[in-house]
């Protein structure tokens, strides 16, 4: 494994989950205390047994399926020209008309969303405004928790902002590969929920895991120290392997655990300039959905967990290279798969989760409860080279729980707002997993409300097209700055509504529509 310290246990880059014979390995060394029971540093594990079975996996990199332009609608005129904040004059790099370096070269930029479950990054170069090369991996902040409140509780209890700099040695992989030089990097955009765009900004996260759920940047700007929620900080403090005078700037985020990726995605559909009521929803381990248009917008964070993104199931992982996506039940009972890249199963991603659960409703071996009909524990869904994957009753117990989430906030943001379902002119249907799920099998167990295709629009990952236009547009920044400031923020766990909902939702039938 490709490490920056060279095996010296310092970079913490090689880090992999042991899920069978850690028994079997050698004690854990001082540079590995900091990372709970699951986790080792390759470098410093050694098979201590002569005889016995190991399995590890590492934190996934370069893999992923990443969409070059996530954004599926025609852009508007004025955003063609880019109009960075990172300029050249003569030999001066200047970035807001302030000179950082002098240099020959080219002036990039990094777009960047740091997810609970992956992390996107986008090159561009400023001066035409082209995307230059992109990747994406799993977040290696695995390690501290799968969603947020375990993360600010790993953030919390270890010092050395240890999950920022796990975070920061994979960018510096990730850079390496897109073949230009680091130092040609001027400044980065970040999205993200607001505890990962905080972690990565190596402030206090305690108060976003704690009533009433507040970033500090929230708690400045209330006060009168900030004029918003903004974040800015140099390459160089933040250890981004970067041009060290680059800035770092953090999109906005809205309130709550409603973060600066719902801030993006807002930025990505346009909501600034949008006369219909208009829903989005960026499915993930912290959904976000908005509701509105440009004259009123409700927003609110729904605590989805991450099972639809392969976290706390059995044999879930990320849409991999190995991930079952696709998933039928034929008519003699026997199961039919498609798996990313084509090879054996490994595990089984989002789409393939929705799927499965879709095709078990369809053919009537699972009720709405989540309980299978026959009486059985599991649906065996490949077994091949030895590896066995089933989706398996207690796996299905946590998916409705991520789907109760997700059912209460639209019940709730849409109660608010005094529409319907059917009164949207458009559900955008964000994030890489909305992009890649089947709409009929997100609708027959009601993810999503059940409104006819034509409404329901996949725009992918919106939250790193969000942060793309502000990184190659400072009037695009400015003016998601100015909107953020007029979100109302939905606290759905003060609402007294909110358990009968999340309950009803946990329910594996259509969401109708008809009313909220």
């Amino acid at each position: 494994m490709p490490t920056s310290c060279v095996r010296q246990g310092t970079c913490k880059e090689c880090l992999v989950e042991v899920t069978e014979g850690m028994e079997h390995l050698t004690p854990r060394g001082p540079e590995e205390r900091h990372l709970p029971e699951a986790f080792r540093l390759a470098c410093r594990a050694r098979i201590a047994a002569e005889s016995g079975v190991v399995r590890c996996h590492t934190m996934r990199r370069g893999a992923m399926r990443v969409e070059r332009r996530a954004f599926c609608l025609p852009p508007r005129p004025e955003w063609t020209a880019p109009d960075p904040c990172v300029t050249r004059d003569g030999p001066h790099v200047l970035l807001d008309g302030a000179p950082i370096a002098r240099a020959d070269g080219p002036l990039h930029g990094l777009a960047l969303d740091i997810g609970t479950t992956t992390v996107v990054v986008r090159l561009f170069d400023l001066g035409t405004g082209e995307l230059v090369a992109d990747a994406s991996f799993e977040n290696p902040q695995r390690f501290g928790g799968s969603d947020v409140i375990a993360r600010i509780h790993y953030d919390t209890h270890h010092p050395g902002k240890l999950l920022q700099r796990t975070l920061a040695g994979y960018l510096a992989h990730a850079l390496t590969g897109f073949g230009v030089h680091p130092r040609t990097v001027y400044e980065v955009v970040v999205a993200g929920n607001s505890t990962m765009r905080d972690l990565f900004f190596r402030l206090d996260v305690r108060s976003i895991g704690q009533s009433p759920y507040r970033s500090l940047t929230e708690r400045g700007r209330d006060a009168g120290r900030r004029t918003g929620t903004a974040l800015t900080a140099t390459a160089l403090r933040l250890r981004v392997p970067v041009h060290p005078r680059a800035r770092v700037y953090g999109l906005p985020i809205v309130s709550g655990h409603v973060g600066a990726d719902a801030a993006a995605c807002m930025l990505a559909v346009d909501l600034a300039h949008e006369e219909r009521p208009v829903a989005l929803m960026d499915l993930g381990t912290n959904t976000e959905l908005v509701v509105g248009n440009r004259h009123r917008i409700l927003a609110a964070s729904c605590p989805a967990g991450p099972a639809f993104e392969g976290g706390r199931i059995a044999d879930g992982m990320p849409a991999l290279p190995g991930a079952i996506e696709r998933v039928r039940i034929e008519d003699d009972g026997s199961v039919r798969t498609t798996v990313v890249g084509g090879g054996p199963a490994q595990g089984i991603c989002g789409s393939g989760l929705v799927d499965a659960l879709a095709e078990l409703r369809r053919t009537g071996r699972l009720d709405e409860l989540g309980r299978f009909a026959d009486g059985g524990a599991e649906l065996v869904l490949a077994s091949e080279d030895g590896r066995r994957i089933a989706l398996h009753e207690r796996d299905i117990s946590e998916l409705a729980q991520a789907k109760g989430a997700n059912v209460a906030g639209l019940r709730i943001v849409f109660a608010r707002y005094g529409i319907r379902f059917e009164d949207v002119a458009v559900f955008y249907l964000a994030g890489g997993f909305g992009s890649a799920v089947d709409l009929g099998a997100a609708r027959r167990i009601g993810l999503v409300p059940d409104l006819d295709d034509a409404r329901i629009v996949q725009v992918g990952n919106a939250a790193i097209e969000g942060a793309s236009l502000a990184l190659l547009s400072r009037t695009r920044r400015a003016e998601l700055e100015a909107l953020v400031e007029r979100v109302e923020h939905c606290r759905l766990e003060t609402d007294p509504d909110f358990f009968d909902h999340f309950a009803d939702g946990c329910r594996f039938r259509p969401l109708a529509v008809g009313g909220p």
